[in-house]
């Protein structure tokens, strides 16, 4: 359909799917045809010089520390991996239609206008616009629907043991796992720490490295159930420890260990009586490409997208087709005649807005750099900032208090080396160098308690010093995900070694690190420290202590 107005150039707009061969002849046929004085396509500059065999931009390290980076990637990755395997489904390249586009509008002479919003800003608008929860949903997707579906399992016992664990340390007496059973445990821990470690070193040069896991967590467990556990070969080493420190790490190894057992018989259950994955892929290839040019089949995705997040929606599709719009009345202006190939989920939108102009949205609103109001009220600053404030309060009152330096030193002692081991651990777990992984720990105190900070925006400012990320990652880690052939361990190894992948596990085990020990410090060890203290009770009379100290030093001043 044609777009004109009186004293101005035309506009026809190609509405195509972007892993379609007939959308991509269909677009060599239009300009062709037409010969018009521009071809307008649904690129930016960065995917044009990349669909050109250009080097895609690397990320600043400063963009980073600016906030949701990781995860706009992660969207855009996710957004990406679909469309890669629709394309690797119907054996079209992702893009095909607007490089046919491109490419006959250069063999005929013709301008060539690239007229869609960066991609970085459509990414930071789309993930600022979703909901907390849509996000959950969405990172969830990606994990779930792209994971391997043991390491879920593995997840979700981790999860489910770090919440049992400080249960097991506060209640476990009551149930018949008191000290001496946690000592055991705690042997157990001992025992299977050293078997693996040296299982792991050893086999590096015999197994790939799945199997070396394998064999290492394996034989690990089993050596610290017998020797440990059921042995004490570990007994002298654990009669070393303070009760404190036993009834820590004993309650930890009992929920973890539940809980990775859980995840285990949950994905045997799944297996058993769930459905074959293959069910899905059956139904991708009885998918009928032409669709997705039909109006009524791209409105109806449309609509469903809507369902799943109207605040994305709006950033991905209805604000794209404004600013296309935009730029398309821009070129009619000058008396030129266009054709503009877009994707068809544009089409209706940028033709609405030919049609009537005057509706377009100020161009301001639709770029930028501020938040501009989107994603309505920031609840997990406001959350964060409460946390960060009561926090602050607890420390503040109590060293009002007559609780003592020594207990309060060791208090902040604990809060410093659980944030601090939790971060640097699973950083460094995660692929961290040690330099990286050392500076996420030592500033996880901080920003545990700093809602506008976070451990891994550091570990990953130091990992990108040594390597940069840049947008074409992305396509390495589709075809690796496309890859049905390399066993699994491999598989992973290689995404490893692509840099984006590695700095989305290192910055989010880093944040997870510092969270999950937050969460253990003030549900665990503070109930454990407040025995010493006269229980709940008593922390709460020091704090009302503190706070009458401090009013007195306050009223002290002001007088």
């Amino acid at each position: 359909m044609s777009q004109e107005a009186a004293g101005e150039g035309r506009v026809r707009v190609v509405g195509t799917a972007h892993v379609s061969e007939d959308s991509v002849r269909e677009v060599e046929e239009v300009v062709a045809a037409e010969r018009p004085d521009v071809v307008a396509v649904e690129l930016d500059e960065g995917r044009y010089r990349q669909m050109k065999g250009g080097t895609p931009d690397d990320i600043e390290p400063g963009d980073l520390l600016r906030g949701n980076t990781v995860f706009q990637f992660i969207a855009y990755w996710m957004l990406s991996y679909v469309q890669a395997q629709l394309g690797e489904k119907f054996d079209v390249q992702p893009g095909a239609d607007m490089l046919a586009a491109v490419e006959a509008a250069e063999g005929l002479g013709i301008d060539v206008a690239l007229v869609d919003r960066d991609i970085n800003e459509t990414m930071r608008r789309f993930w600022a616009r979703m909901s907390f929860l849509e996000k959950l949903r969405m990172v969830g997707g990606l994990a779930f629907g792209l994971g391997d579906s043991r390491g879920v399992a593995v997840l979700l016992g981790l999860f489910f043991g770090l919440l049992a664990g400080p249960a097991v340390g506060l209640f476990g007496g009551s149930v018949g796992i008191g000290l001496g059973v946690l000592a055991r445990v705690t042997g157990g821990l001992f025992v299977f720490a050293a078997v693996a470690a040296a299982l792991w070193v050893l086999a590096g040069s015999v197994l790939p490295t799945g199997e070396r896991a394998a064999v290492a967590l394996g034989v690990g467990v089993a050596a610290g159930l017998v020797g440990g556990v059921a042995f004490g070969l570990a007994d002298p080493l654990v009669a070393r420890l303070g009760a404190f420190t036993v009834r820590v790490l004993g309650s930890l190894t009992v929920g973890v260990g539940g809980g990775l057992l859980l995840g285990g018989l949950a994905l045997a259950l799944a297996t058993a009586f769930g459905g074959s994955p293959d069910d899905e892929v059956d139904e991708l290839e009885e998918f009928d490409m032409s669709e997705m040019t039909d109006t009524d089949a791209v409105s109806a995705m449309m609509e469903e997208f809507r369902e799943f997040s109207p605040g994305g929606a709006q950033a991905l599709i209805d604000e794209r087709d404004a600013y296309i719009a935009h730029r398309l009345v821009g070129l009619r202006r000058t008396g030129r005649d266009v054709v503009a190939v877009v994707g068809a989920g544009h089409r209706a939108g940028i033709e609405r807005y030919l049609a009537n102009p005057e509706e377009l949205p100020p161009m301001e609103s639709l770029v930028g750099t501020s938040s501009d109001g989107l994603g309505g009220l920031p609840w997990a600053k406001v959350v964060g900032t409460a946390i960060s404030v009561a926090v602050v309060g607890f420390f503040g009152l109590l060293t009002l208090s007559t609780a003592g330096n020594d207990t309060l030193f060791r208090l902040f002692g604990a809060w410093f080396l659980i944030n601090g081991l939790f971060a640097a651990g699973l950083a460094k777990a995660a692929g961290a160098r040690w330099p990286s992984a050392l500076v996420g720990g030592a500033v996880a105190w901080m920003t545990s308690i700093n809602p506008f900070l976070a451990p891994g925006w550091f570990t990953g400012y130091m990992e990108l010093q040594y390597r940069p990320v840049n947008v074409g990652d992305i396509g390495r880690l589709n075809d690796l995900l496309a890859d049905e052939e390399t066993p699994v361990g491999e598989l992973v190894s290689e995404m490893f070694e692509v840099p984006l992948f590695r700095l989305i596990v290192v910055v989010a085990a880093t944040n997870i690190g510092s969270i999950v020990a937050s969460a253990l410090f003030i549900g665990y060890v503070l109930p454990l420290f407040a025995v010493d203290l006269g229980g709940p009770a008593g922390i709460i009379d020091l704090m009302f202590e503190g706070a009458r100290n401090g009013w007195d030093v306050l009223v002290g001043l002001l007088g």
